[in-house]
């Protein structure tokens, strides 16, 4: 028994659930939204605050929004078209977007996702 006791010792702590890891970061012109691995989906007016934290969205997570400084030609062309048209198309912005986790640990994510837009 003594022998069996740090191996199911070991095991709890490996089946241990953790945090929820943050599993894509989305940007509109105000809002940043945050889903994570457990299917949890945060919000946060980046906006109104580009650096701040998500204290109520599970365990609570850092973010920080920063926005493109230089864009290129095409997009420079699309955003020109779609303001002289009202504003319909809801790009969303081109920025950086980190979000830190409970352990201090920074999930870096691209707006737009390069893979889906």
């Amino acid at each position: 028994m003594k022998r069996l006791l740090p191996i199911l010792l070991l095991s709890a702590c490996v089946a241990a659930p953790g945090n929820p890891v943050p599993q894509a970061a989305r940007l509109t012109d105000t809002t940043l939204t945050l889903r994570l691995s457990d299917g949890t989906t945060c919000r946060a007016d980046w906006a109104a605050s580009p650096v701040g934290r998500m204290d109520t969205c599970g365990p609570g997570y850092g973010y920080a929004v920063k926005l493109a400084d230089r864009k290129n030609l095409a997009r420079q062309l699309v955003e020109g078209i779609d303001l002289a048209l009202g504003g319909g198309l809801g790009l969303a912005p081109m920025a950086e977007v980190v979000i830190t986790d409970p352990a201090g640990i920074d999930h870096v994510f691209s707006s737009p996702d390069p893979a889906r837009d």
